[in-house]
């Protein structure tokens, strides 16, 4: 296709080279093939999002001067990250012909190394690379080559350089040359179930979905179907008051997880509660735990104030002497992170819906310091909810893996988190301010999307050694099997929009994908976890190779796998991929198949085109995929809903993918959509409970004496 391109307002060819240096984009393609240029007020903004003044030509040409050196200033780079084995080399600027010493100690840029009495010390040597000096700031600075071993441990290493009696240190990340499957997965396609776990209640859940919940779902599709793996929504952490934002994928944090997901009962102190006490525990379920056969909209609010109130009895206690150390060393062991989020929690218990003065505005201001100590009772409490939380996420892996799971719980981990939320405060100083990240006008979002989400700064993350990120990957990678990384793209580039303007008034800001996708391999090395990356929508057609050379997974969904109209043959799909019918934002196999996201869009007032146009493109691409089905052998003639759905799911098991992931949903026959993107009030978002094709709730205990999934089970062993 010829490329067009759209003209906007001039800028500056000093502007331009201004946005190049700092990584910000100066154009981008549209869904319709052209060539968007960035408006220049847009470019202005998002530099000062990143702490670059260009409100005037004045304040361009000196950013731009100190662009140009500001590698030079610095004797090291604040961070390096290399590949295990791969020969890479550092820049050293030293004064114009002073010699310079440089070494890396082993294991040495985090705080548990520091405290070892010796460790393990490496010279670097010098290359002869002859890069002319430059001055700077009045001095001749000269650079340095030298090379970085190649046989250095995975991990996090500190690097140092003494010149002229001075010394600098910088931290260096050895990470792995790319991911591998585990032995158990190498030999074929796995398959496993994807669950929005809220929706999957029980009798003995408290009208949401648990991770006791989570523990039987495993053992059920192992036992019951032969899964090995089963994925859930992001778990992470909402607000510790109600209302709760019912969205799993804008958390107040991406590190620490929602004890709303705890099973009160599954706390050992539980069992030894005096009889008022668990009295109180009780009462504080019935009227929940009744909710389970609702089918209307689940309500975490008041799932939450009755758990809330139930988890305070059992916080008051006593522990054994054994577990009151296991809970001490769990804090030990997630240190200031930990104690910043339940600090966080506890204030915004306090100030019960009041807005936060300015004094409170960074966890290590004096306001916040003597509020903690006021606190301190409260501030304990959210930690210990964090370790239940913990443990019983660790049952639930356990008994996966004790059941046969080759994965085991694949978790997931949301594009950003709450602009107002426990890591917008405790990591505001690695966040871009007065900008909100989002997407790009698309064919199925044509005003472009706003997530409302604070992004990470690039430079801060870089000058704090990657420390928040690589502390929230372990976090999430705790008893986890796999991750899911919501759109990965953004680990490569993200759409910033400045405050107030339209979600299309943005810019791309890169990143060190080389960086952020290292890192990400070497945690999940360290944590045998599989990784998979949600690659859909626009982009660059290198980053899928890229990440296939890094072992991290993509996403294949059978609706969006196309050629020139047609389905696309499964036996070329990526071998590297993780495949399934749909996804969570879309509607089930069912109410797809009968055009019912036409009707639901078309209630909602989303339709941009006329509905008939709409639906007779569904109709078409339904009647398209049932053709290349019955072409295949998979499907009769006059098929039934059942048999369409099964046959989606047989195609996809001659594919080469590594993961065929069903949607519970789907297996369940399940019509309604959990999620309907572009609305917030209007549709209830992430409150669906699971239900049969009438939307009658199914119950944990039931699952699998539905006919339905067990003979879409049957159909997926079959096809092996």
């Amino acid at each position: 296709m010829t490329q067009e391109t759209t003209p906007t307002d001039d800028v500056p060819a000093d502007l331009r080279e201004l946005a190049h240096l700092h990584g910000v984009r100066t154009e981008f393609h549209g869904f319709d093939g052209t060539v968007q240029q960035v408006r220049a007020s847009t470019l202005v903004a998002v530099l000062e999002a990143l702490g670059v003044q260009a409100a005037s030509p004045q304040q361009v040409s000196l950013s731009l001067a100190l662009a140009r050196d500001e590698e030079w200033r610095h004797v090291l780079p604040p961070t390096l990250v290399v590949r295990q084995g791969a020969p890479s080399t550092v820049p050293v600027h030293v004064s114009h012909g002073a010699e310079a010493h440089v070494w890396v100690e082993i294991d040495g840029a985090e705080p548990h190394a520091l405290a070892r009495a010796r460790r393990e010390r490496r010279d670097l040597r010098q290359l002869e690379t002859f890069v002319e000096p430059r001055t700077v700031d009045g001095r001749r600075v000269g650079r340095a080559t030298f090379e970085v071993p190649t046989d250095l441990p995975l991990g996090w290493h500190s690097l140092h350089v003494s010149s002229e009696g001075s010394e600098a240190r910088s931290t260096l990340v050895v990470t792995p040359q790319r991911l591998t499957l585990p032995p158990a997965v190498e030999d074929g396609q796995v398959w496993g179930l994807l669950v929005q776990l809220y929706s999957v209640r029980s009798r003995t859940s408290w009208g949401l979905g648990d991770l006791a919940d989570l523990a039987d779902v495993a053992w059920l599709a192992a036992h019951r179907g032969g899964a090995d793996f089963v994925a859930v929504n992001p778990l992470n952490a909402a607000e510790p008051v109600t209302p709760m934002t019912p969205s799993p994928y804008l958390p107040t944090s991406r590190r620490f997880l929602n004890p709303v997901y705890v099973r009160v009962e599954d706390i050992p102190e539980t069992a030894y509660l005096s009889a008022a006490d668990r009295s109180l525990v009780e009462w504080a379920a019935e009227p929940v735990r009744a909710m389970a056969t609702d089918p209307g909209p689940i309500d975490r609010d008041a799932v939450w104030e009755a758990k809330r109130a139930a988890l305070e009895v059992v916080f008051t206690a006593p522990r054994r002497a054994a577990r009151q150390a296991a809970f001490e060393a769990f804090v030990a062991e997630q240190g200031p992170g930990l104690r910043d989020f339940a600090t966080w929690c506890a204030i915004t218990e306090h100030l019960a819906g009041q807005e936060w003065p300015a004094e409170l505005s960074s966890p290590d201001s004096p306001a916040v310091a003597a509020l903690r100590e006021q606190l301190a009772e409260r501030v304990e409490f959210h930690c210990w909810l964090q370790w239940v939380a913990d443990e019983q996420k660790s049952t639930a892996q356990r008994i996966a893996c004790e059941a046969g799971m080759k994965i085991g719980v694949m978790h997931d981990l949301a594009v950003g988190v709450h602009p107002y939320g426990a890591d917008a405060w405790a990591n505001g100083a690695y966040l871009a301010r007065g900008v909100e990240v989002g997407a790009p006008p698309d064919m199925y979002n044509q005003q472009g999307q706003n997530w409302s989400q604070p992004p990470w700064n690039p430079r801060a993350l870089e000058r704090a050694g990657y420390a928040p990120y690589r502390d929230m990957l372990r976090t999430v990678l705790r008893h986890a099997g796999a991750l899911r990384v919501d759109h990965v793209l953004g680990l490569f580039r993200l759409w910033w929009i400045p405050g107030g303007s339209r979600a299309s008034a943005g810019a791309y800001v890169t990143y060190d994908h080389e960086a952020l996708v290292g890192i990400l391999c070497l945690e999940a090395h360290r944590a045998g976890a599989v990784v998979v990356g949600e690659d859909l929508g626009v982009f660059e057609p290198w980053v899928r190779d890229y990440l296939a050379d890094r072992g991290i997974l993509g996403t294949s969904v059978l609706w969006f796998e196309q050629e020139e109209g047609r389905p696309l043959p499964p036996e070329r799909y990526r071998h590297l991929t993780m495949a399934s019918v749909g996804t969570h934002d879309m509607p089930p196999a069912a109410g797809y198949l009968a055009g019912e996201h036409v009707d639901l869009r078309e209630r909602l007032g989303l339709l941009t085109e006329p509905a008939a146009v709409v639906r007779q493109r569904a109709r078409t691409e339904r009647d398209t995929y049932v053709q290349a089905l019955t072409e295949r052998g998979l499907l009769g003639e006059d098929p039934s809903e059942r048999e369409v759905v099964e046959a989606m799911h047989r195609y996809l098991r001659a594919a080469p993918a590594a993961l065929l992931g069903v949607q519970l949903v789907d297996a369940v026959g399940e019509r309604r959509s959990q999620n309907q993107p572009g609305t917030d009030q209007e549709y209830p978002n992430w409150k669906v409970p699971l239900g049969d094709s009438n939307g009658t709730p199914i119950l944990l205990e039931d699952l699998f004496e539905s006919q339905r999934l067990r003979s879409l089970v049957a159909a997926l062993n079959a096809s092996r």
